[in-house]
């Protein structure tokens, strides 16, 4: 293992020369305003490089001891001094050619970031809004990937109704220990890796609301425990409520009222099926 063993040239078994001898990845950071609209940073490409001149994002080859995400925010610092806090990864589209892949980090900013050339390998940097992307001249890879890409680029939220998803699992006994089937869900699906139809990694905000006996859930890493007051359902819709008009939000639940509820609000629904297959029960 060795910094920049990626280097070099390679031939993927679609017949394509790229450059990444391990793969290689590169980040895409939105932020949306106050309006919704979503600015992409993009990077032009210097005159010499490979498809230079065109448009994409800042990135380049992933070393041998790398993941996607470490790839694209060193890439990023490297080529736009683009520090990686503040940023906080969504997940990771996968175009695979065959022995040979580029992986695009999403990445979403709360502000516009002051991002500059840091090396010769860019020309510009600038922050363009969505409508504005297609009309550049597009690095090839980017373009043939930019319109599955571009409707995953929103930010994305899972609300679990935890005392729902319990019920719905029926671990052996688990009424008279509602705190300790609680907890144990909330542990089973801190360790999941969620799918998704177009991301082969998903990393969606999880916010778990719990109620009752179940109220003092501890706080488990990844997700947000919040311990309803009073009604579950009516903590549930305070979450949906609280999310920006342009954020997906997915509540997991079985309860019909509480469904139609969260569905005035703009959220999407799902049963605790969805969930429990993922955990294998």
């Amino acid at each position: 293992m060795a910094a920049k063993d990626g280097d070099g040239w390679t031939e993927c078994s679609q017949g394509h020369r790229h450059w990444g001898l391990h793969g290689a990845s590169g980040l895409l950071v939105v932020h949306h305003d106050d309006r919704g609209v979503p600015y992409v940073l993009m990077q032009k490409r210097s005159w010499w490089s490979h498809h230079g001149g065109t448009w994409g994002l800042p990135g380049g080859a992933r070393d041998s001891h790398e993941d996607a995400v470490t790839t694209a925010l060193r890439e990023a610092r490297e080529e736009a001094a683009l520090a990686g806090d503040g940023l906080r990864v969504q997940g990771v589209y996968l175009d695979d050619h065959g022995g040979w892949a580029f992986e695009t980090v999403i990445a979403e900013s709360a502000e516009l970031l002051a991002a500059v050339p840091a090396n010769s390998e860019s020309s510009e940097l600038r922050w363009l809004p969505l409508p504005e992307i297609s009309d550049r001249r597009l690095h090839p890879g980017f373009a043939a990937t930019w319109d599955e890409i571009q409707g995953e680029i929103r930010p994305e939220t899972i609300v679990l109704d935890v005392a729902n998803i319990v019920g719905a699992r029926a671990e052996r006994g688990w009424w008279r220990d509602r705190l300790g089937a609680a907890t144990r869900l909330l542990e089973d699906v801190s360790r999941l890796r969620l799918t998704h139809p177009v991301l082969a990694q998903w990393y969606p905000r999880v916010v778990a609301v719990v109620e009752g006996a179940a109220r003092s859930a501890p706080a488990v890493p990844g997700i947000q425990v919040v311990g309803a007051t009073g009604s579950g359902d009516d903590a549930i819709v305070d979450v949906v409520r609280q999310a920006k008009p342009w954020e997906r939000v997915l509540v997991v639940t079985a309860d019909r009222g509480l469904r139609e509820r969260v569905h005035e609000l703009g959220a999407e629904t799902v049963g605790p099926k969805w969930l429990l297959s993922q955990l294998g029960g």
